[in-house]
């Protein structure tokens, strides 16, 4: 019998103290649940991930293939996994700030992991999301464009990992994101937090159309209904 609980791996990171755990949860007849913490507080949960699901498909619905698909944000590859499971997707880059999460899959430490690894349309970047997409064009080398961006970096536009992110949720770093997009492309984004009207009024700023989606989901770890959000907009 595998232990009660363990900790796969613990790393000092630049966002933290970051620990992978794995336990057997009473709640669900002692299943699996992978857990991610950051300085000891939880980041997420395999036992919750339909908001992560449906960014993917909220992200993805009324595209026409082949698509190329970007994810800023690997976390426990539900969101990669789900954009891979559209038959449209023809290439899907993950971009994650952190190499421990990365080696979290190559390593095979958490569920998806191996699937991923071994799907030749995903292909997994250790970079900052957001500086990639809003970097200065290079004289010589176009940046490639996108026909989706699914985005679950931060705990909502309000909540940050860092106070780094901040200029990233305004106006003129969203275009520079639309700028990656091919038009008619669409941008995701995750929120934990209920639709913020300083946000959306920055998305109106840049996109042709935008609306959210509330995600409602049992959370077995707080034992009720919770709900996320999903910012979805289309470039012209």
């Amino acid at each position: 019998m595998p232990p009660r609980f363990e900790e796969l791996d613990f790393q000092k990171t630049a966002l933290g103290e970051l620990s992978l755990r794995r336990r057997l949860s009473p709640s669900l007849d002692d299943a699996e649940v992978f857990e991610v913490k950051l300085d000891g507080a939880m980041l997420m949960s395999s036992a919750v991930n339909s908001a992560e699901i449906a960014l993917a498909d909220i992200g993805l619905a009324g595209l026409d293939g082949p698509l190329d698909v970007v994810v800023g944000g690997l976390g426990l590859g539900y969101t990669a996994k789900a954009a891979l499971d559209h038959v449209e997707a023809m290439r899907v880059e993950v971009i994650e700030c952190l190499a421990a999460v990365i080696d979290w899959h190559s390593r095979g430490l958490v569920p998806l992991g191996a699937e991923l690894i071994a799907d030749p349309r995903c292909h997994l970047i250790h970079g900052d999301f957001f500086e990639l997409m809003t970097a200065d064009e290079s004289p010589h080398q176009s940046k490639p464009k996108y026909h989706a961006m699914l985005i679950d970096i931060d705990h909502s536009p309000a909540c940050l990992l860092t106070h780094r992110h901040e200029p990233y949720y305004e106006i003129e770093r969203l275009r520079r994101m639309a700028a990656r997009l091919h038009a008619g492309g669409s941008f995701a984004l995750w929120s934990a937090d209920p639709p913020e009207d300083r946000f959306m009024k920055s998305l109106a700023a840049v996109f042709a159309s935008v609306e959210t989606r509330d995600i409602h989901f049992d959370n077995p770890m707080v034992g009720e209904t919770d709900s996320n959000t999903i910012y979805v907009a289309r470039k012209p």
